[in-house]
């Protein structure tokens, strides 16, 4: 499997020629509809192995095949004790990779792009992919700032509603020296 990075994947549309630019389309609305925010199981918390408690909220209105993933494998404990493993300070910290190299994934099939117009700012989640627009799995992306070249290149699942300030602790490195770890990740209150 290719390795999966954000910035591979800017860097090759930059070498095609292709744009790198946010979609024409104006962005919706970066508050999730009331029914998606009381949902429960469109809450992703993540115990923190450096003492911190991150709180989700996925956006299946998004991103629906996507959000359904993560789901599934924080039910089954896939993210149980997996590494923040490229972790770029101002950029984003990437993690849901087995294998901790980011080139691994979950024995699911891959999902296919739902690009949408949410925008990468502090706190956005996306799925991390290969280069394959069509390669996410199990990866996932945290932003620590906006970086409006992702937009409708990455698909947004969700934003940070608690517990950024553990993000920005998270061990920075590609890879760290000493990783960050998902002590424990649930879906639901």
């Amino acid at each position: 499997m290719l390795k999966m990075t954000i910035a591979a994947g800017v860097a090759a549309l930059a070498l095609a020629g292709m744009p790198v630019t946010a979609q024409t389309a104006a962005p919706i609305s970066q508050v999730a509809p009331a029914a998606i925010a009381a949902d429960p199981a469109n809450r992703l918390t993540l115990q923190l192995s450096n003492g911190g408690t991150v709180v989700i909220l996925l956006r299946p209105d998004a991103a629906p095949n996507h959000v359904q993933r993560i789901q599934t494998l924080a039910r089954q404990g896939f993210y149980n004790g997996l590494k923040f493993h490229r972790v770029v300070p101002g950029f984003m910290a990437q993690t849901g990779d087995p294998k901790g190299t980011g080139e691994g994934g979950s024995t699911l099939p891959d999902v296919k792009a739902e690009f949408n117009r949410l925008l990468h700012v502090r706190g956005t989640v996306g799925a991390a992919r290969s280069e394959s627009v069509d390669s996410a799995n199990s990866q996932f992306y945290i932003m620590f700032a906006p970086n409006g070249q992702l937009e409708g290149r990455y698909t947004v699942i969700g934003r940070v509603i608690s517990g950024m300030k553990f993000v920005d602790k998270i061990a920075p490195g590609e890879p760290p020296a000493e990783p960050t770890t998902i002590v424990r990740a649930t879906v639901g209150a």
